[in-house]
Parts: structure tokens; sequence; C-alpha cells
């Protein structure tokens, strides 16, 4: 038997310790040494060279004769997975806590065959890039100086498995899991890392969630800053409209809740209003160097109303991102960083999201993301949690080398 998990660990020699002081920061996670002992072995095994790292060929690259010991860790075992999400945020406010670190927020899908693995049903990839049948995981990645890594990750429930109590039960759903948007779980992954101390002024992602009022008020109420890409047609006013207070009368009527005052202009779509900007408004911005070069936009930004949810909100920036060869292909974000913030920082931030989609790619391909056969709630939350303790080891061991070019090579570069 060609032993992989013994290459693994010859890769491994010189950072022994650093992994076991590591490992070692979960120990209370794990209720029995069995387990425990497992997961150190189911880490390593996430971060040999296996192709595919599924039950069975991680227990043959750690020697173990049948899959049973893996398989108990991940489905049976007493272990809390939320715990060590815990511990691995307050080991990374540690390593690699940064007073301009970046709050990235994504989805990735995992696609899957038949109905059963829970959260499975036919719905839109970024990964496939199309509807297919899949789960959804909602993630948030942590960009610093020091290096990218993963703060939190939830398992996208779709409404459908959450109104069905039959499908709940079979995929082992706890009782008080209840049916969250993508952006609202994003707004408790944040705050569970505010919470744990997390140094995190800034938060960017896609439309998904910029479109959403509720995530932006969030993020403003923490008293962080976003950049929030929108949709084109996200509605803003240029100016403040006038807004009717409850207990007001409008004719015979007397109003309970705040509404735009009769004659009040109606928000418009923010590509119509970045349409209306002068040339003069535009600049030419290098943000950060790409694969295919560096990645260097037109930047246009004007100060406008948010619409929250129907009626005026925050003062924000509306900023525009310009294709140089393709004038006609523009992104849009909100952002409410104060008034004093240079244009090139906000590039920058909006420039930043790559960074959680390039942690992805790393986490499938390094660390056994989706490499698994979880099937149930538990299963899912634990093994996504052991591969994101082994893709921040990763990350954390290349600082390390980065740091002491005199040290043993890593095994990622093997």
């Amino acid at each position: 038997m060609l032993d992989l998990f013994a290459h693994a660990e010859k890769e491994l020699e010189g950072w022994e310790q650093e992994f076991e002081d590591y490992i070692a920061r979960f120990d209370y996670v794990f209720w029995r040494s069995e387990p425990r002992a497992q997961a150190a072995k189911y880490v390593r095994g996430l971060l040999s060279p296996l192709e595919q790292k599924n039950s069975c060929q991680l227990a043959e690259a750690m020697g173990d004769e049948t899959p049973d010991a893996t398989q108990r860790l991940i489905y049976h075992a007493q272990w809390a997975a939320d715990e060590a999400m815990k511990v691995l945020r307050q080991f990374i406010v540690e390593r690699f806590g940064d007073g301009e670190g970046i709050g990235i927020i994504d989805e990735t899908g995992f696609l899957r065959d038949g109905t059963r693995s829970v959260g499975v049903q036919r719905q839109y990839s970024g990964t496939a890039g199309k509807v297919e049948n899949c789960q959804i995981g909602t993630f948030l990645c942590y960009a610093t100086r020091q290096g990218n890594v993963f703060l939190d990750r939830r398992l996208f429930l779709p409404e459908e498995w959450c109104a069905d109590e039959a499908r709940r039960g079979a995929g082992g759903v706890p009782k008080e899991v209840v049916f969250q948007t993508k952006p609202q779980q994003a707004a408790a992954m944040l705050e569970a890392a505010w919470e744990a101390g997390v140094r995190m002024p800034w938060v960017t992602a896609d439309e998904v969630y910029g479109n959403a009022p509720a995530l932006r008020k969030c993020i403003s109420e923490h008293q962080r800053h976003y950049v929030l890409a929108v949709s084109s047609n996200a509605p803003v006013w240029r100016e403040r409209p006038a807004v009717e207070e409850p207990h007001a009368k409008r004719g015979s009527t007397e109003l309970t809740k705040p509404r735009l005052a009769e004659g009040a202009s109606p928000p418009e779509r923010a590509d119509v209003v970045v349409a209306g900007w002068r040339e003069q408004q535009w600049h030419r911005l290098t943000i950060a160097e790409g694969e295919k070069g560096p990645r260097t936009y037109d930047w246009a930004r004007a100060r406008v109303i948010e619409d929250a949810g129907g009626l005026p909100g925050e003062e924000v920036w509306l900023l525009a991102r310009r294709s140089i060869t393709d004038p006609s292909d523009i992104a849009y974000y909100l952002s409410n960083a104060p008034l004093d913030t240079p244009l090139q920082r906000l590039a920058e931030i909006a420039g930043n999201r790559w960074v959680v989609e390039e942690c992805i790619k790393e986490a499938k391909g390094q660390a056994g993301l989706d490499h698994y056969e979880a099937r149930r709630w538990n299963s899912w939350h634990r093994h996504i949690t052991l591969s994101l303790m082994a893709h921040t080891l990763l990350v954390a061991l290349r600082q390390r080398a980065a740091e002491n070019t005199d040290g043993p090579v890593p095994f990622w570069k093997t």
C-alpha cells in the first residue's frame, strides 16, 4: 500500500511542534481522547497530497484498517464544530489580527447527486456557473497583510428544506435552525467575528449581499465600514427626499409608519445616476497586481442617499468601476466610508473581493473543503470546520516560512 500519510508526515518534518501546538488548542472541544486523536489525524490527512480526501482514502492514508473511526468523528462522536470555530477564530485573532483587516463574504456550491444530503436542491451555483443540484455554503473570509483565512461558515438551508419536517429530521437539522437568507447568515458571521475580537473595520461582498439594506445597516450599527457591490438597478436618491413621520395625517388618514412625502421624488437606478457623471469624475487607478498584470480600472464616486426598504437611509458613497477596454462594463458599489476616505482606498477595498474566491479555491484544492460524503447537518459542519482548521494551519505555516527563509521547505511547495 502506498503510504501517502507517511509521505505527508515526512513533508511536515520541522513543523511538527507547530502542528502539535496548533492542534492542542482544540483539545477541550473533543470530549474523549479517541475523537481528539482522530481529529488530529484527519487534519493531517486533509493536508496530505491525496487527490481525493473522502473517508475511505483518508483512512488508508492515516493507516486505519477501515474508515469507521473517521466516519464516527464526522457523524457520531461527541464534539462541537461551532466550539472549534471559536477556537479557530481566537487563533486567527492572535496570528493574523490586522487593524486594517477586511471581511469578505461569499458563497460556494458543492455539487451533489440525489436529494438526501441536507440542504441539497437545484439552485444556482457560482462554482458551476449555472443552476445545479448542490449544497451552498456561505463563508466569511479575512484578508490581512499576514495572510488570508476563513473566520466562519454556514450551510445555506433553502426555505423548502426549513418547512419540510420529514427532510429536516432525516438531515439532522436542529429544531432551533430557522430559515436565514444569505445576507442574514453573513450578518450573523460578522457579529460573531466582531464579538470574538477580530479587528475587521472593512467589509466587502458581491451584489447578493450589497443589495440587502439590513446587512448594510448591521455593519453601520457596529461602526464598521462597507464597500458592497450592488446591482445596476439599485435605488438611490441624489438628494434626501422629504418623509412624513408616524402620527402625521394625510387627509383623514393617520400614518402609522414613515412614508415618502407627497410629491417627493422616487429613487433612481444606480446606473442612471452614474451615466450622468462628467468624464472628469473618473480616475484611472491601479489597485493591485493580478495574475495577468496590474488590475487597472477607471473609478468614480459621488454622495447619494441609500434606499432602506423604500425610505431614505444613510448618506453614502455610490462608487463605480469602469473597464478600460469596454466602457459599457461598469460595476456599482455602495459604501458608508467617511467623507475623507480617498477614492484609492475605496477601490482597494472593493478590489479585495477576489481574495475569498482564491481562498475557496485553495481550501478545495489543498485542504479537501469539498471532498466529503456528509449528508447530515452536523457532519457537513464538522468536515467543513476541520477543513478550515487545515487551511488556516497551511496559511500560518506559509507565513512562518516567509518570515524564516532558512527553514524547512513547506509541504505545499513540493
